[in-house]
């Protein structure tokens, strides 16, 4: 009986410890060129999750701006510009928020989930029925 107990209680310690998180830096790719185009770092804040870029990764852009962006955005630097927005977590997945595409200057819903291998983050922006997936990969230290 004690076997059982200690056996039931190692595996309660362990799970935990290897669930993965959305949390950290990631490299993100083009879904159209598969070209990688910024680091972004995704954090968390009073519960909920959020995501600024970083770094640019084409290095022929400089002091690169969201032009096309709206209201306080517009004109302000991509880099340390937030991306994401009040995304809150839910069982696997992370959604309710928004993601702003700084290219278009478009707001859209925001739903991140990691994939089974959990260096690749899915990435999708929506509108009603319509999304459009990315996969960003982290960045390890």
């Amino acid at each position: 009986m004690k076997k059982v107990l200690f056996i039931i209680l190692l595996v309660l310690i362990v799970l935990p410890l290897n669930a993965q998180s959305i949390l950290g830096q990631w490299k993100t790719i083009d879904d159209e060129t598969g070209e990688a185009k910024s680091i972004v770092e995704i954090f968390e804040k009073e519960g909920k999750v959020y995501g600024k870029i970083i770094k640019v990764l084409n290095t022929k852009i400089k002091n690169p701006v969201c032009s096309k962006c709206k209201g306080e955005n517009k004109n302000k630097s991509i880099i340390n510009l937030q991306i994401i927005a009040d995304l809150s977590k839910n069982g696997d997945v992370y959604e309710d928020g928004t993601i702003l595409n700084p290219s278009n200057g478009k707001i859209y819903k925001c739903r991140i989930k990691l994939e089974d291998n959990p260096d690749r983050l899915q990435v999708r922006g929506y509108i009603a029925f319509f999304y459009k997936t990315q996969y960003w990969h982290r960045v390890k230290k």
